[in-house]
């Protein structure tokens, strides 16, 4: 009996049991709500392959396919004081930054600047991340900006910043509303100095960010379907009481009107952005390569 019990029984159950899934095996489209699995959508840049629905997507899984052979450097930002305002909401402000580091796969602040060659051509990218406290720009990320375009003219190479974000970041108050003056300034520096300055605009590009260095770009990209504006669709309706044309918002109804140049799918993003600084630029010479960043 004790060897039925013992062995044979847990023999059986071990074949019979329900074998667990891991949680993020599969990824369910917020659009056509089919399931996806998990591997297949992250090789296919978090584009369902069933309606095209662009997801968004952290920086440092974007990059590695806007750079040539995925290579690039990463800069750290300029370090800034830790919750200046000793702001309390729900819960601490140091201590919801340090559980955004946490999650953030690396990421230290709503902004990665990385820089690389695109078609042999140098360039400087400044990514914002929408998974980083809704890519709230800070203190932090005003100074991460401002380092890029200094980059930018230093290396003589095109800046690119790619939006994603809710806007000013509450937690630091004045502090956040002066980043919107200190990036247009930089963005200046890079035009002052000739360089192209191009703004992809993903989704949601919104706030003080799209009131400041997002929409002022030589051109302005965005993906499809993207919600970019300063205000809430809703917020609108009640201020002026009329309700709002559909798609409003979306990237193609900013193309259809003006807003923006060029309506992007994610797979075409770096032969486009290597088009345009081709355009926008000289040709690739030895001062690109010799300024390029080691690989990564």
């Amino acid at each position: 009996m004790n060897w039925l019990t013992n062995f044979v029984r847990p023999k059986l159950r071990a074949l019979v049991a329900r074998k667990e899934a891991p949680e993020n095996l599969w990824t369910k489209c917020p659009k056509c709500e089919q399931m996806l699995f998990t591997k297949d959508l992250e090789a296919n840049q978090s584009v369902c392959t069933h309606c095209g629905h662009h997801m968004r997507v952290r920086p440092l899984q974007r990059l590695p396919h806007l750079f040539d052979e995925g290579k690039y450097e990463l800069h750290p930002l300029p370090k800034v004081p830790v919750d200046p305002l000793k702001f309390r909401d729900m819960e601490r402000y140091d201590a919801r930054l340090k559980k955004a580091q946490a999650k953030g796969d690396g990421a230290t602040e709503a902004l990665v600047v990385a820089s690389g060659t695109m078609g042999g051509r140098l360039a400087i990218v400044a990514a914002m991340d929408f998974g980083f406290i809704g890519g709230s720009m800070g203190t932090a990320v005003g100074e991460g900006l401002v380092m890029a375009a200094e980059m930018a003219v230093a290396r003589k190479a095109p800046l690119i910043a790619i939006s994603a974000s809710g806007g000013a970041r509450m937690q630091e108050g004045i502090l956040s509303l002066m980043q919107l003056t200190r990036t247009t300034i930089a963005v200046g520096m890079v035009k002052e100095a000739g360089l192209p300055y191009i703004s992809v605009l993903t989704d949601p590009t919104t706030g003080g960010v799209s009131a400041s260095f997002a929409m002022l770009g030589d051109i302005h990209i965005a993906e499809p379907d993207a919600i970019i504006g300063f205000a809430g669709p809703r917020v609108i309706e009640s201020t002026i009481r009329q309700e709002l044309p559909e798609g409003f918002q979306r990237s193609e109804y900013l193309l259809e009107h003006g807003m923006v140049d060029l309506v992007v799918h994610r797979h075409k993003l770096r032969e486009t952005l290597m088009r345009l600084t081709a355009l926008l630029s000289g040709p690739a010479g030895a001062e690109s390569r010799a300024l390029a960043a080691p690989s990564r």
